[in-house]
Order: C-alpha cells, then sequence, then structure tokens
C-alpha cells in the first residue's frame, strides 16, 4: 500500500490547524485580559504622577511594576507558544505515523518530542 502525499499534507495541515485554532482563541482571551490590566495599571501610574500621588520617590516603585506585569505577559505568552509548537508537533506525527502504520501494516510507535 502506498501513502497518498497530498492527502497526507492535507491531514498534517488539518491536524496542525485543529490545534493552532484552538490555541489562538485562548491566546486571544489571555492576551486581550493582561493587556487590558496593564493598560489600566499604566493609567493609574500616570494618573498618580500627575496629580503627585505617586512621588518621584516611589515613582520607580510604580513603573517596576509595570515593567514586571509586561515581563511576565510576555513571558506566559512564550511558554503558552511553545506549547502549541509541541502540540502542533505531536499532532503532525501523529498523522505521519498513522499513514505509515497503513501503509506498511506495522503499529509504528509514535516519537516522543525530543527532550520531553
Amino acid at each position: 500500500m502506498s501513502i497518498d502525499t497530498n492527502q497526507l499534507v492535507l491531514d498534517m495541515k488539518m491536524a496542525a490547524s485543529a490545534v493552532l485554532n484552538a490555541d489562538l482563541t485562548a491566546f486571544r482571551g489571555f492576551s486581550e485580559r493582561q493587556l487590558d490590566a496593564i493598560a489600566k495599571q499604566t493609567e493609574f501610574v500616570a494618573i498618580g504622577i500627575a496629580s503627585k500621588q505617586i512621588t518621584d520617590e516611589t515613582k520607580d516603585f510604580f513603573l517596576d511594576a509595570i515593567e514586571d506585569m509586561s515581563l511576565s505577559f510576555v513571558k506566559t505568552l512564550r511558554g503558552l507558544l511553545l506549547a502549541s509548537v509541541e502540540k502542533v508537533w505531536r499532532a503532525i506525527v501523529g498523522v505521519i505515523w498513522k499513514a505509515l502504520s497503513q501503509a506498511t501494516g506495522l503499529v509504528l510507535p509514535v516519537p516522543v518530542l525530543p527532550g520531553h
């Protein structure tokens, strides 16, 4: 039995798209909430600085907090992206190994992502 490479490409695309579409929806929700919180915090700090409620002595503390929030957001986003890349890899490899098993009649163990 041979492998229909055109169908295999389509199956891999569908598998990757299914993972990415689900994850992108989660990313959007997470990003919107986090960015909204960062924006509100920025607004509060700007108001505090302008009104002198935040003094020169405390200004760096509040600015550092915004910097930390932004860094935390980006690090979390990076982690989510890495998790998505791994899920896409597993989905594609699953499709490939299924096609190989069907074409050869062998039960091939699905590989594990190196380093995991």
